[in-house]
């Protein structure tokens, strides 16, 4: 279930870019290049950083990093018929997790379930002054004061990078209808 573990590559091009004080872009799988301000900066790909490092499906939480695509998300939550609660769209074959969760897509469930942000348990990042840092955990009912992690679902990157996400995931329904009205 776990891919690469990319962080202290990650870490040391942060810490590079904070040494120079130049602008990081931070792009995963590029499936949302046109969503947001242009963004000047040196690259900073987290799609190298994947993997599933977490998953249970009797709690109905995983843990993925970043740059694993929505697709290997998706396909391992339905081996367990599961689903992300809030169907976030996919742009592209190369969509990842924390360009959906830095976007904060949440896709047209939203509006009977709720967003992506209602969903982030927690999260891992590299922070503007180069270091790792940890917010909110696996579990439903956090205590730890104010929720950062849930800061990073539509920050576009400005908070740091994302190197992990905990999510609350459903069950997928036993059956589905589609009705269509003829005008």
């Amino acid at each position: 279930m776990t891919g690469l573990d990319q962080t202290e590559v990650l870490l040391a091009q942060v810490e590079h870019a904070l040494a120079q004080q130049q602008p990081l872009a931070i792009v995963g799988g590029n499936s949302k290049h046109f969503y947001g301000y242009t963004t000047k900066g040196q690259t900073l790909s987290v799609s190298q950083h994947t993997g599933i490092l977490h998953y249970h499906p009797d709690e109905l939480v995983i843990t993925a990093r970043a740059g694993t695509l929505l697709s290997d998300i998706s396909q391992a939550l339905a081996e367990h018929k599961q689903m992300l609660a809030f169907e976030p769209p996919s742009f592209s074959p190369a969509a990842t997790l924390g360009g959906t969760i830095a976007c904060g897509f949440s896709g047209p469930r939203r509006l009977f379930s709720g967003s992506a942000r209602d969903f982030v348990l927690g999260c891992k990042l590299i922070n503007g002054n180069a270091q790792v840092v940890k917010f909110g955990g696996e579990v439903m009912k956090n205590v730890a004061g104010f929720d950062v992690s849930r800061l990073m679902v539509g920050a576009m990157g400005t908070l740091g990078v994302l190197l992990e996400l905990s999510l609350k995931v459903l069950p997928l329904p036993e059956t589905t209808v589609t009705h269509c009205l003829n005008a």
